[in-house]
C-alpha cells in the first residue's frame, strides 16, 4: 500500500499557500419587503421594523427575513465597484491631480453639480456622463 504519506517529505508535492483573492463580482443587496406587503395596497413593499404580536419580529420559521448586522458586506470590498476601483469625486479639474498618485485603486466620477462647460474640462474615464451632444448653432 503505498500511498502519499509513504514518500519522503522532499518528494511531496509543493502547493502555494496564498490567500484567496476576494470576489469583487459577488457582492448583492438583499431587497427586505415590509410584512404584509404583499395582501394590502396600502401597504407599501418598504420595509419597516415589525412591531406588537409578529410572527416576522417572533422570527418564526418560514417567515421574512428581517435586515441585521450580518447581512454587511465584506470590509475589504466595502464601496468598491465591480471593476475594482473605487469612486472619487470630482468637481473641477484640479481635484483629478489627487488621483495621479493612485491610478489603480481610485476611479473619478463627475459630481452631479458640474457644468457641461466645465466637464469638457475634466478627463475621465465616462466623459459623456450628463452631456449631450447638441449643439447651438
Amino acid at each position: 500500500m503505498s500511498g502519499l504519506h509513504d514518500l519522503p517529505t522532499a518528494a511531496w508535492p509543493s502547493f502555494d499557500l496564498a490567500p484567496l483573492p476576494y470576489m469583487r463580482l459577488s457582492k448583492k443587496t438583499k431587497k427586505f419587503i415590509r410584512h404584509q406587503s404583499d395582501l394590502y395596497v396600502k401597504m407599501k413593499r418598504n420595509w419597516q421594523k415589525p412591531r406588537g404580536i409578529n410572527r416576522v419580529r417572533r422570527r418564526f420559521r418560514d417567515q421574512i427575513l428581517m435586515p441585521n448586522i450580518g447581512y454587511g458586506s465584506n470590509k475589504k470590498t466595502q464601496h468598491v465597484l465591480p471593476g475594482g476601483f473605487r469612486k472619487f469625486l470630482v468637481h473641477n479639474a484640479k481635484e483629478l491631480q489627487v488621483l495621479l498618485l493612485c491610478t489603480k485603486s481610485y476611479c473619478a466620477e463627475i459630481a452631479h453639480s458640474v457644468s457641461s462647460k466645465n466637464r469638457k474640462d475634466i478627463r475621465v474615464t465616462n466623459p459623456s456622463a450628463r452631456l449631450s451632444s447638441e449643439e447651438n448653432e
